[in-house]
């Protein structure tokens, strides 16, 4: 018989599109009540590969990057999406702005050798992870470095958001040495 092996923990990431800075603020103050302290935030970067969310984000939506300081189980990443689901429409009340979705939070996880999106759409390359979620393998870390794949989201193919993984990545490394 083989040995069933737990899964090694896990760096929560959560992808931000904002309408702008204050409400870019607003989502840091949520993220960390809802899922605690952050070890990195990103660059405030321009989201301008696609104009998909700017009938719900307007017209100059900022993108950053945070991830979270304690690691979790992958498997909660499905309950994850439905808390950031909950607090985007939350922050859209309180923030009463003419937008429908001034926010937008997208959690993924990263392990050694993979960056994880979860998502609300499945497509051909996306795996069913309960709770009526998906999962795709966004991008993977190949011989060094962050590759995309054929269905890579534009905007994570760019050379600032590599270094920003990269830098999650040897955290998880490090957490990962004390972990048993």
């Amino acid at each position: 018989m083989w040995e069933l092996k737990k899964p090694k923990p896990v760096k929560l990431i959560i992808g931000i599109l904002a309408a702008d800075e204050q409400c870019l603020n607003r989502s840091h103050q949520v993220l960390t009540s809802a899922f605690g302290k952050f070890d990195f935030v990103s660059d405030i970067w321009p989201f301008d590969k696609t104009d998909y969310y700017k009938d719900q984000a307007g017209e100059h939506i900022l993108r950053q990057f945070v991830s979270i300081e304690k690691l979790i189980r992958p498997d909660k990443l499905a309950k994850i999406k439905h808390k950031t689901n909950a607090l985007e429409q939350k922050l859209a009340r309180k923030m009463a702005m003419d937008l429908c979705r001034p926010v937008n939070l997208d959690p993924g996880i990263i392990e050694p050798s993979k960056l994880i999106l979860a998502t609300t759409k499945n497509y051909s390359h996306r795996i069913y992870i309960g709770r009526k979620m998906y999962a795709e393998v966004t991008l993977i870390f190949d011989k060094g470095q962050w590759r995309p794949l054929p269905y890579t989201y534009p905007d994570y193919q760019q050379q600032c958001y590599f270094d920003f993984f990269e830098k999650v990545r040897k955290r998880l490394l490090e957490q990962l040495k004390s972990w048993h």
